[in-house]
């Protein structure tokens, strides 16, 4: 049975996270209003909360984020399923536009 309260959205979106003072850089694969799959070498510890920044166009998009879950491949981590804490209307918006287009 599936948890998830809301359908993600496959996506393939450039993105930076900001974590302990340093900036980190990974690709959203899916995305939701609650969460999203960030593909990333640097992995962050479970229950961790960070920033990520989405550049679009002339704007940039930053929602709080938790980590819920790590993923593997090949024996290291590969990615890690995130929820969001906090999100802007910006980013509500940007959703909403992705849903139109899928």
């Amino acid at each position: 049975m599936e948890k998830r309260a809301f359908e993600r959205i496959p996506a393939n979106i450039n993105a930076r996270f900001f974590y302990g003072n340093i900036f980190y850089t990974g690709n959203i694969l899916n995305l939701s209003e609650k969460g999203m799959f960030i593909s990333t070498r640097r992995c962050l510890p479970s229950d961790s909360m960070f920033v990520v920044i989405v550049r679009l166009e002339d704007k940039l998009l930053k929602v709080v984020a938790k980590v819920k879950r790590l993923t593997k491949g090949s024996g290291y981590h590969n990615g890690m399923g995130v929820e969001l804490v906090y999100t802007s209307v910006g980013y509500l918006e940007f959703v909403s536009s992705l849903k139109i287009t899928v």
